[in-house]
């Protein structure tokens, strides 16, 4: 919230035209979608499933995109690498997580899949925002648009926040300067700088090639969690790991490669 108000004055500062009030609509419903679904269940799913396996959840968006193309309105038939990738990326994230559905009988195995399946809706929720803001009444300026979209989504998790009270669980005197320093970062670094840097590369750059953090960001986290936080890295995540990637590469390419296929 603090990013996108910082973006979006910034951004009136310099000339740019007050929105409209269907505008903020639009850009409401893309933050309820993006940051209130998409970062929200991340956030709140990280308490039980490590971060490496969070990102490789994570990565499946190619999937939900190609399925609502697919299912929804537009009705774009799947080309056969598609196809092929979304079974193949299934096939993954049953290695990654099936163990947590097979063993029920402890409170992590619990957590860590009723984590995975909100990291799965979160998924979608994200994938869902973004077919969204294809079509929605925008702002010009996509930083304008950028700055609207956190600040709202940021709204709206703060208000779900206080609905379930989880400011009864904030002490000031627990604050640290690790915590404070992690603020700061993820306020500029991964709100004001990486995503905004997202939402421009969309608007200059062709989308299969933006796509490709789609498989850069899982290996990087699973190799930061070993190294940063201890997390295992077991030869079941690399191998579900290996599987995932790669069906999103195939996703990735195929749907750069082939042009759509409208459904009579």
């Amino acid at each position: 919230m603090l990013a996108g108000a910082v973006l979006y004055l910034f951004m009136r500062s310099r000339g740019h035209p007050r929105p409209t009030l269907q505008q903020w609509r639009s850009t409401a419903i893309i933050g309820a979608f993006l940051i209130l679904g998409g970062n929200g269940a991340v956030a709140w799913a990280e308490q039980f499933v490590p971060s490496g396996m969070a990102a490789l959840i994570i990565a499946i968006l190619p999937f939900w995109i190609a399925i609502i193309d697919w299912i929804g309105p537009a009705k774009t038939r799947p080309s056969p690498g598609v196809t092929i990738g979304v079974i193949v990326g299934i096939a993954g994230i049953v290695v990654l997580i099936g163990p947590a559905v097979l063993d029920t009988s402890g409170a992590s195995s619990a957590g860590l899949l009723k984590g995975a399946i909100v990291l799965l809706v979160g998924n979608l929720s994200w994938a869902l925002g973004t077919i969204y803001s294809r079509h929605a009444q925008l702002p010009k300026s996509a930083f304008v648009a950028t700055g609207m979209e956190m600040f709202s989504g940021g709204a709206l998790l703060f208000i779900l926040a206080l609905i379930t009270r989880e400011h009864m669980q904030f002490d000031l005197a627990d604050v640290s300067a690790r915590s404070i320093a992690g603020f700061a970062y993820l306020t500029t670094i991964g709100s004001l700088v990486g995503f905004t840097a997202f939402i421009w590369l969309i608007q200059h750059q062709p989308a299969a090639r933006v796509a490709t953090y789609a498989y850069v960001n899982p290996v990087v986290a699973v190799f930061l969690g070993w190294a940063i936080a201890d997390e295992p890295l077991t030869p079941r995540t690399l191998i579900a790991a290996a599987i995932i990637i790669g069906a999103v590469a195939l996703i990735t390419t195929a749907r750069s490669s082939s042009p759509p296929q409208e459904l009579a």
